[in-house]
């Protein structure tokens, strides 16, 4: 029985032993008090996201913008005609300088571009640049170049400007018609002059017309916010591709309530090209002033439904007028094609080339007439604003 005790008693010295040797030595190996960081599971290193990754549109934004620029305008903003004292000849001679200084401030205003063409050329609005003195454009590269003006349309407000650098990153353009509703889309401006920002929502509705805020409206309407300073900036969906230009806001406030409206990459690429070839843009035109057909109306000529456009007025020798048409006739189709509303018939009458021949469908005392017409070239916009 001693001899049983005895070697127990080794045993438990010899353990003690040994377990004061590992844990002095080498603790590690012991699970006792164990403070090691647990292990989680962590996302890799950082790599360049496919433009695919669900949630994220990074591949659409670093793709176009580069090709979106900041447009900075000055004008002189002249009150002299409002000072009496300045047509005064010794008025003039003693304090003429000093009123000029005073009398015709700089206005600064500011909107953005998209570069186009490697080239340099821009597209912008045309409110963002009209009756511009100087206009600069900030790339972001963070280069200031000066810019000249290719030609305008106020009538789409669009515009092309030219910067004498080549080299520039254009942006790639949508395939026209290839947006639909529930789209998401992407605005990139410079809203507030704060610097270039990316904007996400997704395109609310198309062809909006109606509006008031062009001659020719045909807007894609989203909910991207839109602020003042984007004017001019792009609309890309979620490969990068320039699908609009932002023109236009509806605010009561002055910022962003989630109705923005931008030009179609359609109607931009047409207008851009006729700029870019021949300076402006022609259009055809016949001369009448147009109103839409409301159902009263249509009850009062008798028609079957609310349809075409309410000849209102003609204006003297244009060809509408040497064609023979009359105030109350409702123009049904141009050259074959239906028209719904005045808006359709100003985009149909516009969209053929002046002096072309072609036919008129009307509705006049309850019978319909066939009449030929020459298309004329549509004349400036403070001329033809009412008029087609």
């Amino acid at each position: 029985m001693r001899k049983l005790w005895l070697i127990f008693a080794q045993t438990v010295t010899i353990s003690l032993a040994a377990l004061f040797v590992v844990q002095l030595f080498y603790p590690q190996l012991l699970p006792l008090h164990d403070k090691s960081v647990p292990t989680v599971n962590e996302a890799p290193t950082y790599t360049e996201p496919s433009h695919t990754q669900p949630g994220s549109y990074r591949h659409a934004a670093q793709a176009a913008m580069p090709s979106v620029v900041n447009i900075f305008t000055s004008k002189n903003a002249s009150q002299s005609m409002n000072n009496p004292f300045m047509d005064d000849p010794l008025f003039r001679h003693f304090f003429g300088d000093q009123l000029d200084e005073q009398q015709s401030p700089r206005e600064n205003s500011l909107g953005s571009g998209v570069i186009v063409n490697s080239q340099g050329l821009i597209l912008t609005n045309h409110h963002v640049i009209e009756a511009a003195d100087e206009i600069e454009v900030a790339l972001p590269d963070g280069r200031t170049l000066p810019a000249r003006i290719v030609g305008t349309d106020p009538e789409t407000d669009l515009a092309v400007l030219k910067v004498n650098v080549r080299n520039l990153p254009a942006i790639t353009f949508a395939q026209p018609g290839n947006t639909s509703v529930g789209d998401v889309v992407l605005a990139i401006g410079n809203p507030f002059g704060v610097g270039q920002t990316v904007t996400q929502g997704i395109i609310s509705a198309l062809g909006r017309n109606h509006l008031g805020i062009n001659t020719f409206e045909n807007f894609i309407q989203t909910d991207a916010p839109i602020n003042p300073g984007n004017s001019g900036g792009a609309l890309i969906d979620t490969e990068g591709n320039l699908v609009g230009i932002n023109s236009a806001i509806y605010s009561r406030s002055g910022g962003s309530m989630g109705i923005g409206f931008a030009i179609p990459v359609s109607l931009v690429k047409q207008v851009m090209e006729q700029i870019i070839r021949q300076g402006s843009v022609i259009r055809g035109w016949i001369g009448i002033e147009a109103q839409d057909i409301t159902p009263e109306l249509a009850e009062s000529f008798k028609l079957k439904q609310a349809r075409g456009s309410l000849v209102a007025g003609v204006v003297r020798g244009s060809p509408a007028d040497k064609a023979g048409l009359r105030p109350g006739d409702i123009l049904l189709e141009i050259d074959g094609r239906e028209v719904i509303d005045s808006s359709t018939m100003l985009n149909v009458i516009s969209s053929l080339k002046p002096e072309k021949k072609v036919t008129l469908k009307l509705a006049r005392n309850q019978t319909e007439l066939v009449l030929p017409i020459i298309i004329g070239k549509r004349p400036t916009p403070a001329v033809a604003r009412q008029e087609e």
